[in-house]
């Protein structure tokens, strides 16, 4: 037995030095020397066929899985352009034109910032849910005039021109 395995050991290294040996064994194929009759095939018998199956109709609530992933889709997407919309296009401080960006538009222009200002907290979409969503606490122990309604107050805005200086002229 151990000579065999180095005799096997030897002609797998003699192949890996480039040597052109060829494997042979020394056993005798074991096929039969007479063709096969049909008897020998007689356990291959033909199958029937399978009916072809057409799918089946499409029903009411196939679809919902697919509506509900579309819509919960297009549900983030929206919300995402909302959100960009708002602060890209309505925030106070994003300045498009070169020459508002090189300037201090609170000193100058303080009118139009004061505008821009509220109408970026009057049409924010968010804070409008959560307005409509806000939970009554009741009666507060410490009236709070910092958090008042901001839909419902008008909001103080204190500039150069309410104090009484004209930033034009300085």
């Amino acid at each position: 037995m151990a000579f065999r395995s180095v005799g096997n050991l030897r002609s797998l290294m003699g192949g890996l030095r480039g040597s052109t040996a060829t494997y042979a064994t020394s056993t005798t194929p074991k096929g039969k020397s007479y063709a096969p009759t049909a008897a020998d095939y007689a356990h291959f018998q033909e199958q029937p066929r399978p009916k072809l199956q057409f799918p089946k109709p499409v029903q009411k609530g196939d679809f919902v899985p697919v509506c509900m992933a579309i819509g919960m889709i297009a549900l983030s997407v929206s919300l995402g352009l909302v959100t960009a919309t708002q602060q890209l296009a309505r925030s106070p401080n994003v300045y498009v034109r070169k020459k508002t960006r090189e300037t201090v538009p609170e000193v100058n222009d303080p009118d139009k910032v004061v505008s821009d200002a509220e109408k970026f907290l009057n049409k924010s979409f968010f804070r409008k849910v959560a307005h409509v969503q806000e939970f009554d606490y009741g009666d507060h122990p410490v009236p709070d005039p910092i958090r008042k309604d901001a839909y419902a107050h008008k909001h103080r805005v204190e500039t150069l021109k309410s104090v009484g200086i004209d930033p034009k002229q300085v």
